[in-house]
């Protein structure tokens, strides 16, 4: 496997490789303090159009990028994830395919010590902002550059990477819509057990809105089901299922992530050599309109899909979708130590009450073999139940009692996943109205 040096870096005409500047803090402990706030406040230059915030404690400028600071919280779970990948291998390469103004580059060298990011951006007018960026850290530790910058197109550094047998342990790629066009490239330029951190932000197509879309870009016919956001998600991982065993390799998901401002779903995948195991987690999903149940059907059972409720007779309420992911949207183990990580770097914790720990606390929760794909709402509970909506806490509480799997979901504030059927959600909202 080669190794990026100078020399090795001298092909590529299009590097940017700037004098380095110091770095005067370690932002991973910068929120040590009873109420970290992450991000603050941009500050203005208006002489050279800059735009300065602050994010874990690192200073740096967004220019004219386009920046979102919502997206603050998927930046902490790829640098988590990253991190550990570092503790486990003893090592971290790096590629930000569409890096934008470099903070996500900046993180994993700072807060996860890669020892190289190649931060790439398909378009050259943010050349300065990246590079000033990322020249906090020093661009070479002895012989071997921590960085560099690239601003070409996404699918061609990473194709050069392969044909240069240049791989890397993480490939970051925060894309725009639908566009699925990266994921050959960039499993092509990805170490074997590598991570692949994916991304969609087209929420109109997973709310069934345009199921000739998401069947072009991830091979999956959606339809509208309440769990829309969930099947966002679904689909994303299991196009990369799909785009991966045609190339003789198998994914699996180490956490699953929805956020509704965008929206925004992203996707932590495992990248290994195989072949997908007969039980693959990747069918179709039914929802029944007249019962509100959920089922899974394997890719055997199609032409006898129907619902329980019909007496298995073909009927106009089942809706069906996919194929897509199945599964399990987060690995149990991985996310806990996560938290455990987050816990460590103050980033999470009992005392800290910040929205990180509640949402790694949530995706452990989900990761809960027995909970089946998709979520509860309890105001369709309610609808069903001619009654007012319960109260979430009252609802899980008792359905534990009756031995039930139960969570709360981290895409829905107000619905819980579960293996109780909707019959039973029905009977347990009545119970606590009386």
């Amino acid at each position: 496997m080669s190794t990026l040096t100078p020399k090795t870096l001298s092909p590529f005409s299009f590097l940017c490789n700037p004098k380095s500047k110091p770095l005067n803090q370690n932002p991973k402990f910068a929120t040590l303090n009873p109420n970290p706030i992450p991000n603050s406040e941009p500050i203005l230059d208006s002489d050279h159009k800059s735009e300065y915030r602050t994010e874990r404690g690192l200073k740096f400028d967004t220019g004219e990028t386009f920046f979102r600071h919502e997206s603050a919280t998927g930046r902490d779970l790829g640098v988590l994830a990253a991190s550990l990948y570092k503790k486990s291998k003893g090592k971290l390469r790096v590629l930000d395919a569409l890096c934008g103004c470099g903070i996500r580059s900046l993180r994993y060298l700072v807060e996860a010590d890669a020892d190289f990011v190649l931060a790439n951006d398909g378009n050259v007018d943010n050349r300065n902002v990246i590079t000033e960026n990322l020249s906090q850290v020093e661009r070479s530790s002895g012989e071997d550059p921590r960085w560099a910058v690239t601003l070409l197109d996404a699918n061609r550094i990473m194709t050069e990477c392969y044909l240069k047998r240049d791989f890397y342990d993480l490939i970051d790629i925060d894309s725009f819509g639908s566009d699925s066009s990266f994921l050959r490239s960039a499993i092509n330029a990805l170490r074997m057990d590598g991570l692949l951190y994916v991304t969609s932000t087209d929420g109109f197509s997973s709310g069934g809105r345009r199921p000739q879309q998401t069947l072009a870009a991830y091979g999956a016919y959606v339809r509208p089901m309440p769990y829309s956001n969930e099947l966002g998600l679904r689909m994303l991982i299991g196009g990369v299922v799909r785009v991966a065993s045609v190339m003789g390799y198998r994914v699996t998901p180490l956490f699953s992530y929805y956020s509704y401002h965008g929206p925004v779903f992203r996707v932590m995948l495992r990248v290994i050599r195989g072949k997908l195991p007969d039980s693959r987690h990747y069918g179709f999903i039914s929802y029944c309109r007249d019962c509100g149940n959920s089922l899974e059907f394997s890719w055997d059972e199609l032409g006898r899909i129907s619902c329980p409720c019909n007496d298995s007779k073909v009927s106009m309420s089942l809706v069906v979708s996919g194929p897509l992911w199945t599964g399990p949207l987060h690995d149990a183990a991985y996310t806990a130590d996560m938290l455990n990580l987050a816990e460590e770097w103050g980033w999470a914790g009992s005392d800290t009450r910040t929205d990180l720990d509640k949402l790694l606390n949530i995706m452990v929760a989900e990761s809960d073999p027995r909970l089946p794909f998709g979520f509860i709402n309890l105001d369709e509970v309610a609808s069903r139940a001619k009654v007012n909506s319960p109260a979430l806490k009252a609802v899980v509480s008792t359905l534990q009692k009756e031995g039930y799997a139960v969570s709360r979901s981290h895409i829905e504030s107000n619905a819980l996943k579960t293996n109780c059927p909707m019959s039973e959600c029905i009977r347990v909202a009545q119970e606590l109205q009386r």
